[in-house]
């Protein structure tokens, strides 16, 4: 009896991994941002501070022409990028305020979700987007439907 209850608990385990592992890729996918829809925003200011913002790093600090690009732009858009979020929870990790922090440091050149929100934000920016309507964009995840490739060539012609 026992063996059989070890065997049938063993079988349901395996079936459940195997599931998991097995399940499309578009169901995880959901799956993650329906958790992620339950988390608190991350951090971001909803007015510009009274004095200046902080100088993004100069892109010819970095390799990478899709990096070079994020930074290039996030310097075009500074007021806009401390009103942002930043969805990689770097506020939590790092202490940042807002996105425009990860382009105050080299934090922006390692995380694809930073680079992504800053060129979302410069493209939402140029299309005459407000910094609230950008950040409501970010929050429902919109910004990973930036098209990188046109940012492979510096600079790009956006």
């Amino acid at each position: 009896m026992q063996i059989k209850r070890e065997w049938l608990a063993g079988t349901v385990l395996f079936a459940g991994m195997t599931g998991a592992v097995l399940m499309p890729i578009n169901a995880r996918s959901a799956a993650q941002q329906n958790s992620a829809a339950d988390e608190p925003v991350p951090a971001y200011h909803t007015q510009l501070p009274p004095g200046e913002l902080p100088q993004t790093m100069d892109p010819a600090e970095f390799d990478n022409p899709v990096v070079k690009n994020s930074y290039a732009l996030a310097a075009k858009v500074k007021k806009v990028l401390y009103q942002q979020p930043c969805y990689c929870h770097c506020d939590r990790g790092a202490g940042h305020g807002s996105l425009l922090d990860c382009f105050t440091s080299k934090h922006g050149s390692m995380c694809n979700i930073c680079v992504g929100e800053a060129l979302y934000s410069y493209e939402q920016t140029k299309k005459g987007k407000s910094p609230a309507q950008i950040r409501e964009g970010i929050q429902k995840g919109e910004w990973k439907q930036i098209d990188a490739a046109k940012y492979q060539t510096y600079p790009a012609k956006p």
